[in-house]
C-alpha cells in the first residue's frame, strides 16, 4: 500500500474531469517518490556546481534568519519556560549501545515537545490544549509512531526522524499534510561547528531536502486549508550536541508531475524553483544533555517551530514585538534591583553612555558617599557635534531635540553653514553586545536607515519627496582617540557611535494633527507626494514598510507651497528575507498576517495614515487579531473609504482602488493615481502652477 494513502488518499472531490486527473497524477507522483538516495543522486551535479561557482570561503546557501530577528525572538523568549525532561546521552554515536541511540530519539521528540509546547502558551494560548504531537518517522513505510512504541517493537534501526504534527485522531500513524517540521538525528554535524564556509555534505542536506519536498507536495493535495502560506517547509539537522536549520521554499506547481521520471523530476525543480537556506550549526544540548534554550543553536531551531505552528495554527495572538517590548521594562526593574539608576533616554531627549572603572557586575561600595565617575554624551540645544565622514570632518550645531514618538532625533545645522536645517541621528553604541530593546529600534533608525538611502543614493534614486543622505560616519569624541590600527574602537565610551545626516527638514504629519494643522488640502497633497515617493522607490524594487505619521513631515522653506516627504527608511525591504516593522494601526493586513509586503502594502498603510490624520478612530486594541477584525468590518461597511471621501473623493476612490489590491500579486498602478491627484491640486489651487514632478 501507499505510505501517503491515509495522507491524501481519499484526495479532494473533483470538480473537473481535468483537475480530478492532476490531483491523482499527483498522487501518484508523491506515492513513487520513496528513495531519498535515488533523489540525492540526481542532485550531485547540480551540488557540486554551486560548490565551484560559490566564491571561496562564502557559504553556498543563504541563512533561514537574520541575526537581528534571533534577537528580537531572544527578547520574546525571555519570559518562556522551556523544560526538556529526557536529557539528550553525551556523544551518542561513540558508542555502539543501542540503548544510547534509542535514548536519543526519546530525547529529541521530548526536545521537541518542549519546545512547540512553551511556544504554544507563550503565543497562542494558555487555556487551550496544544493541539500538536511529536512522533518519529519509520522509513520502511513512511508513516510515524510513538519512539517508545517503536523502540519496544524493535524497531529502532528503521527510525529515521523526528516530527511535530497536528493531532488528527482519525490517523493515528499520522498524515504527511498535517506535518510541521521534521528533525533528523545524523551523526556528524559537529563537524560543520565553526566552519562557517561548510555547509553539510549532500548526502546530508540531500535527505533534508527530500523530506522538505515530500512535505510541500502533500500539503498541496491536501483538503484542508493552512491559515498561513504552505510554500515552506523547515528540517531541522541534530546530532547528540548540535544542530541546524535547512528551509526550503517554493511552489510546487511549477514541477513536472511526470510520473514515469519522478526523482528527475524532483531535482529538477529543487534547481529551478526552490529557495533554500541552511543555518550555521551551533551548539543545542550541553556535556548534561539539557537543552541551551538561551544560545543562538536552540535559538534558531525554536525559530523554525515557530514559523511553522505559524503556518497551522495562524497569527499567535501575542506577537514577538509584543512580548520582546517587555525586555526594556525587566531591565529597567534589573537595574533598579542593581541600585544602578536608568540610563535609559530621559526627559529632555539625552543620550547617557556610561563607563565605571570597575565591573558593572561586581561592585565594592565602601562608603555611601561614595559615587561612580562616568561620562556622558549630552547632546543639548547649543552643543557642537563632530563627525567623520570618509575621512572628513563636519561640525555641527545641535538647535532642536524631537522625538519621533520612541527615540529622539536632531534639528542640527553645518557649523560651516548656520542657516541650513538637517535631521540629524545618534545611534547606539556598537561595543553594546546585548543592547536593550529600544537601542534595536535605534539600529534601524541609524545604521539600517543610512545602508538603504546609501543603496537609493547609489541606485540614482532621488527627488524632492525622498530623503537625502546628507553625511554619515562616526562621531569624534573629545581626547585622543586611541583607536587601533586594525579597526574597532577605542576605550572612549563614545569612540564608534554612529551618525546619520539627512535633509530636508520638516514638520511630522503626527505633529500637525495635534495641532489641527492638517486639513484637506494636506491630505490630497500628503497622498500625492508619499505616492511619488513609492513609486520611485519601487522603481528599484524598494518599498518602505514603516509608513506612519511620525514617517512623513511637511517641508515648508524656500517653496511657494509645502510639500511632504516620506523619511524613516530603515525598515525598508530590499530583499525577500527583509520584514517590515509591525504597527497595529498602520502597518498593512498582509504584513501583520504574513509578516511581509504585497505589492500593495505601502499603500495601504498610507491610507490608515491619512485616515487618522483626517480624523478617523482606531479602537483601543492590544492584539493582531483585534486589529484584522476592526479592519474587515470597517472596510466592508466602507467606514474608512467614508471617512476619506468627506475630505475628497479622489482620496475615497483611491481608497477603494487600495482595498481592491490588497493581498493580490498584482502592482500598483501609481502613474494613473498621480495624474489623478495632480489635477485635483490643480483645481484646488485655481489653475496655479504647480510642480511637475512625480
Amino acid at each position: 500500500g501507499s505510505p501517503d494513502q491515509e495522507s491524501v488518499g481519499s484526495g479532494t472531490k473533483r470538480s473537473s474531469v481535468s483537475s480530478g486527473s492532476k490531483s491523482r497524477n499527483h498522487k501518484e507522483f508523491l506515492y513513487r517518490l520513496v528513495d531519498c538516495e535515488t533523489f540525492t543522486a540526481n542532485l550531485e551535479d547540480w551540488f557540486q556546481s554551486l560548490y565551484e561557482k560559490s566564491a571561496q570561503m562564502k557559504p553556498v546557501f543563504d541563512v533561514p534568519f537574520e541575526l537581528i530577528d534571533l534577537q528580537k525572538f531572544d527578547y520574546a523568549l525571555e519570559g518562556v519556560s522551556f523544560q526538556q525532561l529526557i536529557r539528550m546521552p553525551n556523544a551518542v554515536y561513540a558508542s555502539t549501545s543501542d540503548s544510547a541511540e534509542a535514548t536519543a530519539y526519546l530525547a529529541v521528540e521530548d526536545f521537541l515537545h518542549a519546545t512547540v509546547k512553551g511556544l504554544w502558551e507563550a503565543f497562542w494560548s494558555q487555556d487551550e490544549p496544544m493541539p500538536f504531537s511529536v512522533a518519529c518517522l519509520y522509513k520502511e513505510n513512511l508513516k510515524f509512531y510513538q519512539a517508545e512504541n517503536a523502540i519496544a517493537s524493535g524497531r529502532l534501526g528503521s527510525l529515521c526522524a523526528s516530527g511535530v504534527l497536528l493531532k488528527n485522531p482519525r490517523h493515528p500513524h499520522g498524515k504527511w499534510d498535517n506535518l510541521l517540521e521534521l528533525a533528523l538525528l545524523r551523526p556528524g554535524i559537529q563537524s560543520l561547528v565553526g566552519e562557517s564556509e561548510q555547509q553539510p555534505s549532500l548526502h546530508v542536506l540531500g535527505e533534508a531536502l527530500f523530506y522538505a519536498l515530500r512535505m510541500l507536495i502533500s500539503r498541496s493535495l491536501s483538503r484542508q486549508n493552512l491559515p498561513l502560506s504552505s510554500n515552506s517547509a523547515f528540517v531541522l539537522l541534530v546530532d547528540s550536541q548540535y544542530g541546524g536549520v535547512v528551509k526550503v521554499e517554493g511552489d510546487v506547481n511549477k514541477m513536472d508531475f511526470d510520473v514515469n521520471n519522478v526523482y528527475k523530476c524532483a531535482a529538477e525543480w529543487i534547481q529551478r524553483h526552490a529557495r533554500i537556506a541552511v543555518s550555521p550549526v551551533d551548539r543545542i544540548w550541553n556535556k548534561l544533555g539539557n537543552a541551551n534554550w538561551g544560545d543562538i543553536g536552540a535559538l534558531q531551531v525554536t525559530f523554525a517551530t515557530f514559523y511553522c505552528i505559524m503556518q497551522f495554527a495562524g497569527l499567535p495572538k501575542h506577537s514577538i514585538e509584543d512580548l520582546a517590548a517587555d525586555h526594556g521594562c525587566r531591565l529597567q526593574t534589573r537595574r533598579l534591583e542593581r541600585q544602578l539608576g536608568d540610563t535609559r533616554v530621559n526627559g529632555s531627549g539625552l543620550f547617557r553612555f556610561q563607563q565605571h572603572g570597575v565591573s558593572p557586575e561586581i561592585v565594592e561600595v565602601q562608603d555611601e558617599s561614595v559615587k561612580l565617575e562616568s561620562e556622558s554624551l549630552k547632546l543639548e540645544v547649543g552643543s557642537v557635534l563632530w563627525l567623520e565622514d570618509s575621512n572628513w570632518e563636519r561640525g555641527y550645531h545641535i538647535n532642536q531635540i524631537r522625538s519621533n514618538g520612541e527615540l529622539p532625533y536632531y534639528i542640527a545645522s553645518p557649523v560651516e553653514d548656520p542657516g541650513k536645517s538637517l535631521f540629524l541621528y545618534v545611534g547606539s553604541h556598537p561595543s553594546q553586545l546585548e543592547p536593550a530593546w529600544e537601542d534595536m529600534n535605534l539600529w534601524y533608525l541609524v545604521q539600517r536607515q543610512t545602508k538603504v538611502l546609501t543603496i537609493m543614493k547609489q541606485k540614482g534614486l532621488s527627488g524632492k519627496y525622498l530623503p537625502q543622505l546628507s553625511a554619515s560616519g562616526r562621531i569624534i569624541h573629545p581626547g585622543q582617540c586611541r583607536r587601533p590600527s586594525s579597526g574597532g574602537n577605542c576605550d572612549h565610551p563614545w569612540c564608534g557611535t554612529p551618525i546619520l545626516v539627512t535633509s530636508p527638514v520638516g514638520e511630522t504629519v503626527a505633529d500637525m494633527v495635534s495641532e489641527g494643522h492638517f486639513g484637506a488640502d494636506e491630505a490630497i497633497r500628503c497622498c500625492h507626494d508619499c505616492l511619488s515617493a513609492l513609486s520611485t522607490a519601487s522603481s528599484e524594487g524598494i518599498r518602505h514598510g514603516d509608513i506612519r505619521p511620525e514617517n512623513v513631515i511637511c517641508v515648508r522653506s524656500g517653496e511657494s507651497r509645502p510639500y511632504f516627504v516620506l523619511i524613516g527608511w530603515g525598515h525598508a525591504i530590499l530583499e525577500d528575507r527583509d520584514r517590515p516593522a509591525m504597527n497595529l494601526h498602520f502597518s498593512s493586513t498582509y504584513a501583520l498576517q504574513e509578516g511581509k509586503l504585497c505589492s500593495a502594502s505601502d499603500a495601504e498603510s498610507l491610507v490608515y495614515m491619512l485616515y487618522f490624520a483626517c480624523g478617523g478612530a482606531f479602537p483601543d486594541l492590544d492584539s493582531v487579531e483585534g486589529e484584522l477584525q476592526w479592519r474587515e468590518t470597517s472596510w466592508s461597511r466602507r467606514l474608512i473609504q467614508q471617512k476619506l471621501g468627506d475630505v475628497s473623493t479622489v482620496l475615497k476612490a483611491f481608497a477603494d482602488y487600495v482595498d481592491s489590491l490588497c493581498g493580490t500579486p498584482y502592482p500598483m498602478d501609481y502613474d494613473i493615481w498621480l495624474r489623478r491627484f495632480k489635477r485635483s491640486i490643480s483645481e484646488e489651487d485655481h489653475g496655479k502652477e504647480i510642480d511637475a514632478s512625480v
